[in-house]
């Protein structure tokens, strides 16, 4: 039925009420939100809220653990009001892959400055197949001494796999299978973010990928996610572009989002493969599949001399196995050989400098060449005897800068440290440790221009929250948890050299985890306000 004229007349005083109504009420709201009192309030910030948007200058009230106002709020007031303007403001880091679990379940390193200095507010723990299989006692053992950062939780083939079948290069039984997808089970149910795996290192080397899409299964139940040291970043075995087309098959059959983890071109037999690496991601990308990958912005890499040379058919059976075919004639010489093959794929003795070495600390900090020229030796056979010594730590300079800014680039990289939480005196580490977050910030968004601010915020902060479905952060939105960082961009910069690694990144004025300043005025404030999260 067709409306009157005089009906539209006599509606139209109606419809300008209620849009009064309306406009007073936001109005009031928004008068209210100013004339709030809040904990923490940040004032006339450049906030980059997470999203990858430019900055925007907005006020942030905080009340507890919570965000619970972002926008202007003029009349608001606060115990603690930090003059922001001049600062940036965004939401606490993520660093998704971190080996800094030991130190953050230690008295002293649990306070976790390095990685605070960094803006780093929230560790994922457990990568490459590593870690703890019992979670509940790795939760308790970091709730012992309070953290300074939170922690997510992975679970680890390779620890399950060595649980189950120790170091044995065989395929499981049915039954062996059954036993470590009980312990997968087990972590899922007891707050894990995910499976970890780490099929370069042994013994998640001798595991088929029909092995890592049953655990990975498993962990899709829990809503979890894949993230995997890739089988081969180099040339290795089944070389890198199979390796990440082995993430995307368990992301297929597996139905979970996967990750290739610390993604790299590792050697220059494989330099120049970083776009093969992204249209593999981006082609499955577009098929349906949820493949995600993290990087650390350095062209060195860091791992153990017996991971980066061994083969892993002499790692079989353990150290002892492997002792026991390095005093065999014949053994002996075939892994030599293998090593010199893996020497290569690393560019050689000069790119390999050692981080750590219990027997001998005064090669730390050297170059294998430098060491073995010492010795006498052949580079080789000096790595032999650092082995059969107890092994080593070490950096490799092994890729190319044309192949980190590529793939740095795409939407689904997120950022990683790789790093470690180790006291001062311990070694010459690799200066991901302390200065990974702050190094792309400055080196590759405003030096380099590799990416933008923004993107690069994005990429460590609700990118990796999204990825691994940590809950109530990576955003600076109403209802958040208060993970908030305040930096100064014209100082904000990674110190920690290859020489000289224990430097602590600076430029972070301030950094709340869970609502408490951990760092104040730029200074450590020794809180230790972080939490051992569940999805």
């Amino acid at each position: 039925m067709a409306r009157s004229g005089r009906g539209t007349e006599a509606a139209a005083p109606v419809t300008r009420l209620v849009f009064a109504l309306v406009a007073l009420l936001l109005v009031s709201a928004a008068r209210s939100a100013a004339q709030e009192s809040f904990d923490i309030l940040i004032r006339s910030g450049r906030l980059l809220d997470g999203t990858g948007n430019p900055w925007y200058r907005a006020d942030v009230g905080i009340r507890g653990d919570r965000i619970v106002a972002v926008g202007r709020l003029g009349g608001a007031t606060a115990g603690t009001v930090i003059d922001a303007r001049q600062l940036y403001v965004a939401p606490g880091f993520i660093d998704v892959h971190t080996h800094a679990g030991r130190g953050l379940a230690s008295r002293d390193l649990a306070a976790a400055e390095p990685l605070l200095a960094q803006g780093i507010t929230t560790a994922v723990l457990n990568p490459d197949g590593s870690g703890p299989v019992d979670l509940t006692d790795q939760r308790a053992q970091l709730e012992a001494h309070g953290i300074g950062v939170n922690a997510a939780l992975l679970i680890g083939h390779g620890s399950v796999r060595r649980a189950v079948l120790g170091m044995q290069d065989r395929t499981p039984t049915e039954m062996e299978v059954r036993r470590m997808g009980e312990l997968v089970r087990t972590a899922m149910v007891e707050g894990a973010f995910g499976l970890s795996s780490g099929p370069y290192y042994a013994p998640g080397s001798y595991a088929s990928t029909d092995e890592l899409i049953a655990l990975a299964r498993i962990a899709a139940d829990y809503g979890g996610v894949y993230s995997s040291h890739i089988r081969d970043e180099s040339d290795y075995t089944i070389g890198v572009v199979a390796a990440v087309d082995e993430v995307i098959r368990i992301a297929r059959e597996a139905h979970l989002p996967s990750i290739a983890t610390h993604l790299k071109a590792l050697g220059p037999s494989v330099w120049g493969f970083g776009p093969a690496l992204a249209a593999r991601i981006e082609r499955a990308r577009a098929a349906g599949l949820e493949v995600y990958a993290d990087q650390y912005p350095y062209t060195a890499s860091a791992t153990g001399l017996d991971a980066a040379l061994l083969p892993r058919w002499s790692q079989a059976g353990g150290r002892d196995s492997l002792l026991a075919r390095l005093h065999d004639p014949g053994q002996h010489s075939a892994i030599r050989a293998a090593m010199v093959e893996n020497l290569a794929r690393r560019g050689g003795a000069d790119r390999i400098q050692f981080r750590f070495h219990d027997a001998d600390h005064a090669i730390e900090g050297r170059l294998l060449s430098a060491v073995a020229a010492e010795w006498d030796l052949d580079p080789v056979d000096a790595a032999i005897d650092i082995i059969r010594a107890g092994g080593a730590g070490i950096v490799s300079f092994n890729m190319d800068a044309s192949d980190v800014e590529h793939l740095m680039r795409k939407p689904w990289m997120m950022t990683s440290s790789d790093g470690d939480l180790v006291p001062l005196a311990r070694g010459v580490p690799h200066p991901r440790v302390y200065g990974a977050f702050p190094r792309k910030i400055r080196v590759y968004a405003l030096e380099q221009r590799v990416i933008t601010l923004a993107d690069a915020i994005r990429s460590m902060t609700s990118l990796p929250a999204s990825v691994f479905a940590i809950p109530e952060r990576g955003l600076v939105r109403e209802g958040m948890i208060a993970d908030v960082v305040v930096f100064d961009l014209a100082t904000i910069a990674d110190h920690a050299t290859y020489a000289d690694p224990h430097r602590l990144s600076e430029g972070m004025v301030y950094v709340l985890v869970n609502g408490t300043p951990a760092i104040a005025d730029a200074r450590f404030t020794g809180a230790r306000a972080g939490r051992v999260l569940r999805p």
